[in-house]
C-alpha cells in the first residue's frame, strides 16, 4: 500500500476505536516503536499516524512517557479538504472583501471571529504597561533615541536562547529585529524578489500575504495544502522550475492551522536549497501548539542560510507592539541595508519592555495559559459548530494556532453569510479572502482568540443558523 495512505488508514483505525469508546481518555496508546512492529511501518510513517491523531485533538504526547487518549471532547466532524488552486500564477486579489472584512478592527460592539489575533481580554495587559514604564525610566533618554539597526541586543539575545526549543540555535548577531511581522516579511520579499518573479505560497493563505506579493509585483502561484500537513511536497516539485522564491507557514498556518511534519520540512529545506530557491518561513504562531511540545521549524534544518527565519509577538503577546524579527541567513545584508533606508530603527521602548518580559519569565507562563485556553476555545468551537451548523459542514483540525477552517456545502457563498451576519453584529473571514483565485468560496475563517463566553456561543450559533438559511 502507498505510504501516504496507510499511516491514514492506521490513524483512522485508532481514531474509530477512541470514537467508539474502546479506547477510554486517559489510556495509553502504544509506543511508535510497537505500533512499528505491529504494522512493519518505518519509525516516520509511525509518527505521522500519532501527528494526524493529535491534529484531530484525539490524542496528547507526554514527554518520556508517550501517547495518551485525550481528556477532551470529541466531535465527529468531516476533515475539510484538501485544496485544489491551479497551478498557474494568479492574482484576482479580493481587495474590496479584505477592507470590508478589516474594517471592522477594533469595533467593541462587534463579535469579531475575522480577525486573527487573540482578544485583549486573554493577555497580560497589566503586567505588559508596567514593563513599559519600567523601560521609559531605565533607557537613556527615556528611551527617545534610536536603537542600533540590528535592534535591540537584551530583545536578540532572549530571541536567540528561545529558539533553542525548536533547534534554531541562533545568537544574537543571527537576528534582525523588525515593526512586526508583516515588516519582515516585507523587508524578505524585497530582498529577495522583484516585479514579475514567481513566488510559491500556502492555498488558503493568509491576506496579508497576498497583498504584499501582489503589491511588490510578485506573481503568486499558489500550491495544494492538506488541511492537517500542510503543503503536497510533489506539488511543489512540479513548479520548482517556475518559482523563485517560497513562502510558508509551516507551522499551525492561517487559515487551515495545519502542522507540516518534520520530515516533510526537511525535505521541502534540502528541496528548495538544491534548486537556488530561498525559502522564507513565518513562524508567528508556533508558539501557540496545542499538544505537549513546540514543533520544529524549517529553519532546524536550514544548514546553507537558505531559510530566511521570520517572527513576531502579534499572535501570542501583544498585536498593537509591533515588535518582530528575522533570522535572515546569508541575506542579512540586503535585510540591514532594507531595514536602514525603510525604518532605521525598531520602537525603542517597546522593544526594551518586550524584552525585559522575555526575560523574566512571564512571556513562557502567559503562553502555557494561552494555549490551555485556545485549545479548550478550539474544542468549544466544534462541539458548537457540530450542534448548530448545516449537515455535512467539515472542519479544519486545528494543531495549534488562532484559526479554524469551516467548510460548508458547495451551494454556499460565504459571502453572502457575511453579509447577513455583519447584520447581526458578528463578523467572520469568508475563504475568498485567502487567495487570488476563485475558489474556497463556500469557507470562512474562525478566530479561537476570543474568550469563551455565553455571547461568543450565541453568536457562534447564529452563525450556524443562518447558513441554514441560505442553503
Amino acid at each position: 500500500m502507498n505510504k501516504e495512505f496507510l499511516y491514514t488508514e492506521i490513524a483512522s483505525g485508532i481514531a474509530t476505536q477512541i470514537r467508539k469508546g474502546v479506547l477510554k481518555p486517559g489510556d495509553k496508546l502504544p509506543s511508535v516503536r510497537m505500533l512499528c512492529q505491529d504494522h512493519h511501518i518505518s519509525m516516520n510513517t509511525a509518527k505521522r499516524v500519532f501527528l494526524e491523531l493529535e491534529s484531530q485533538s484525539l490524542v496528547d504526547s507526554k514527554p518520556q512517557s508517550g501517547y495518551f487518549v485525550s481528556p477532551l471532547t470529541v466531535i465527529d466532524l468531516p476533515l475539510a479538504e484538501i485544496s485544489s488552486p491551479s497551478l498557474i500564477a494568479n492574482n484576482k486579489e479580493p481587495d474590496e472583501l479584505i477592507s470590508k472584512v478589516y474594517e471592522n478592527i477594533g469595533n467593541k460592539n462587534m463579535t469579531i471571529f475575522s480577525i486573527g489575533i487573540p482578544s485583549g481580554d486573554l493577555l497580560p495587559q497589566a503586567k505588559l504597561k508596567k514593563e513599559i514604564i519600567n523601560a521609559t525610566r531605565e533607557l537613556k533618554e527615556g528611551g527617545t533615541e534610536y536603537e542600533e539597526l540590528q535592534g535591540n541586543l537584551k530583545l536578540r539575545r532572549m530571541i536567540a536562547l528561545r529558539s533553542m526549543s525548536w533547534g534554531g540555535n541562533f545568537n544574537e548577531n543571527d537576528l534582525v529585529t523588525t515593526n512586526g511581522g508583516m515588516n519582515a516579511l516585507s523587508f524578505c520579499l524585497m530582498a529577495l524578489g522583484k516585479p514579475g518573479d514567481t513566488i510559491a505560497i500556502e492555498s488558503p493563505c493568509y491576506p496579508g500575504i497576498l497583498q504584499l506579493a501582489n503589491g511588490l509585483g510578485l506573481k503568486v502561484l499558489e500550491l495544494p495544502t492538506h488541511p492537517t500537513t500542510g503543503i503536497e511536497i510533489e506539488a511543489l516539485k512540479k513548479v520548482i522550475p517556475k518559482i523563485d522564491i517560497c513562502l510558508l507557514i509551516p507551522n499551525f498556518n492561517s487559515p487551515l492551522g495545519s502542522c507540516m511534519p518534520d520530515d516533510n520540512k526537511k525535505e521541502i529545506v534540502k528541496l528548495l536549497s538544491e534548486n537556488g530557491i530561498p525559502l522564507i518561513e513565518d513562524d508567528v504562531y508556533g508558539d501557540l501548539y496545542f499538544g505537549s511540545n513546540r514543533p520544529k521549524c524549517c529553519k532546524s534544518f536550514d544548514m546553507e542560510g537558505n531559510v530566511l527565519y521570520c517572527s513576531s509577538i502579534s499572535k501570542t503577546l501583544a498585536p498593537g507592539y509591533r515588535v518582530g524579527w528575522i533570522a535572515p541567513g546569508k541575506y542579512k545584508d540586503k535585510i540591514l541595508k532594507l531595514k536602514l533606508l525603510h525604518s532605521t530603527s525598531s520602537i525603542t521602548v517597546v522593544n526594551e519592555a518586550v524584552a525585559n518580559f522575555l526575560k523574566t519569565g512571564r512571556y513562557e507562563k502567559h503562553l502555557q495559559q494561552l494555549r490551555k485556553t485556545l485549545q479548550n476555545n478550539c474544542q468549544s468551537y466544534i462541539q458548537t459548530i457540530a450542534e448548530y451548523f448545516p449537515e455535512g459542514t467539515k472542519i479544519s483540525r486545528p494543531q495549534g494556532g488562532l484559526s479554524l477552517w469551516v467548510e460548508f456545502d458547495k451551494h454556499l457563498k460565504t459571502t453572502s453569510l457575511y453579509d447577513l451576519a455583519i447584520k447581526q453584529n458578528i463578523s467572520i473571514a469568508p475563504g475568498r479572502m485567502f487567495t487570488l483565485q476563485d475558489q474556497f468560496e463556500n469557507c470562512m475563517r474562525l478566530c479561537i482568540g476570543l474568550p469563551w463566553t455565553e455571547s461568543t456561543e450565541l453568536s457562534l450559533r447564529k452563525i450556524g443558523e443562518l447558513a441554514k438559511s441560505i442553503i
